[in-house]
């Protein structure tokens, strides 16, 4: 070898541990920054539902507390409070604008307060990206690099709210682009998603896990019975993608004002709690979780669970979609299992991560996300379910703005056109996938 190469092989080995050493200091200062913004977003929506809990009279305040929403949103970020936003900000370098943090914190913590229907771990995505794309502004980093930064601030505030790093960072590199992971962002944002978890451990928030109470070995059997319920997993996660993109359009069109659609909504949330005689449905419904992981839940508890979060934010509330899918699965998959031969309680576990596969088309990070919630248990079963949830469930999405790269069911790339995916005929995914032809 030449001193020539010599040199340049020093010159290139140089280049990528300064590149290295950037982007660990870079994602170790988002992790220092969103991770006490993810715990006290954690903390203060465990306050919320605690408080809810303790003062039952709250909830006849909901048609109210939307009014606040509203006004909040007309006022300081007309387009604002949707994760799509940050997908957007990923892909197409429009960052997402700092007041949408403080916004969607305030609005979630309100929501769950009185008694709405949402998760939290949508409204973190929001809050990492917002903060750490304008933090990158501030460092007067490049753009392709304030992308990166954004990535990092999605992982690393989900991690710090849910206590999962592994899948808070596969999510983050899978959930943009189906089919194209950015494998440059894997380091920052693993660093981010583990310095955020730590914060938010010593600030109190527990991490989000549980004891699976039963197994069953993969047998050809067993496996045939995996494959139907994921199967009947990725149906339901068509409808409840459908379900929630249906229910805002639904209220615009019979309610073009804001303030009575967010009013109306309260009010049926309100009817139909009180109908009920329950607030299982209301909040982010942790307590029906646990309850279906033990084996017990009711046969129509998620067909409530979606109705009440479709109803929530789909008349202008805020908040997640994640734990709601979480609830939904979970009931589902207890009360089928035991149709198909299989335990209520492992039924109730594949159903909450495959169902939130199907919804969010990430099935690396719901592999992940069951290794880290269920400590590894009957990992073939989980991924199994999760590779089926994930073809079957076609190209709906939880999120408008998730592209696709590539086909579900060949390989070879595919294009939207007119608002549907179709296959290109091509064997790869053409940059012309990002955009709808006309």
């Amino acid at each position: 070898m030449t001193m020539k190469k010599i040199k340049r092989h020093l010159r290139s080995a140089v280049g990528y541990l300064l590149v290295c050493l950037k982007w660990l200091l870079l994602a170790a200062l988002v992790g220092c920054v969103v991770g006490p913004l993810g715990a006290a977003f954690g903390l203060a929506l465990n306050w919320a539902n605690a408080t809810r809990a303790a003062q039952p009279w709250l909830l006849y305040l909901l048609p109210v507390s939307g009014l606040v929403i509203v006004f909040l949103y007309e006022h300081f970020d007309p387009d604002g409070g949707s994760v799509n936003q940050v997908f957007t900000s990923v892909r197409e370098r429009k960052p997402v604008r700092l007041r949408s943090a403080p916004l969607i914190f305030v609005s979630t913590v309100i929501t769950h307060l009185f008694g709405g229907s949402s998760g939290r771990e949508g409204a973190a995505l929001l809050l990492g990206g917002s903060v750490s794309g304008n933090l990158g502004k501030v460092l007067r980093l490049e753009h392709r690099d304030c992308r990166l930064m954004t990535m990092c601030g999605m992982a690393g505030a989900f991690s710090a709210i849910f206590g999962t790093p592994l899948a808070a960072t596969i999510f983050t590199l899978e959930v943009v682009d189906v089919g194209s992971m950015q494998y440059a962002a894997l380091l920052p944002c693993l660093l981010s998603s583990l310095v955020g978890v730590f914060i938010s451990g010593r600030m109190g928030l527990a991490p989000e896990a549980f004891s699976l109470q039963a197994e069953a070995a993969a047998t050809p059997l067993n496996l045939a019975r995996v494959i139907v319920l994921g199967a009947l997993l990725a149906a339901l996660s068509i409808f409840f993608c459908e379900l929630l993109h249906i229910a805002p359009k639904l209220y615009k069109k019979c309610l073009p004002n804001p303030y009575l659609r967010i009013m109306a909504g309260g009010v049926l949330i309100l009817a139909l709690t009180k109908l009920l005689g329950t607030t299982d449905y209301n909040g982010a419904g942790a307590a029906v979780i646990e309850a279906a992981i033990d084996g017990q839940a009711l046969p129509y508890a998620f067909l409530l669970k979606m109705l009440f979060t479709a109803l929530t934010l789909g008349a202008g509330f805020k908040g997640g979609e994640i734990v709601p899918i979480f609830f939904t699965g979970a009931t589902f998959g207890c009360v089928v299992a035991p149709l198909l031969g299989l335990p209520p309680q492992l039924g109730a576990a594949l159903g909450m991560i495959a169902l939130f596969c199907g919804c969010t088309n990430s099935p690396l990070a719901s592999i992940c996300l069951a290794i880290e919630v269920f400590g590894g248990r009957c990992i073939s079963l989980f991924a199994l379910a999760c590779a089926v949830s994930y073809m079957l469930s076609s190209y709906f999405s939880l999120y408008r703005e998730q592209h696709f790269m590539h086909s579900k069911l060949r390989i070879v790339g595919v294009r939207r056109i007119h608002g549907i995916w179709t296959e290109s005929d091509s064997d790869t995914a053409h940059s012309g996938a990002h955009t709808e032809s006309k």
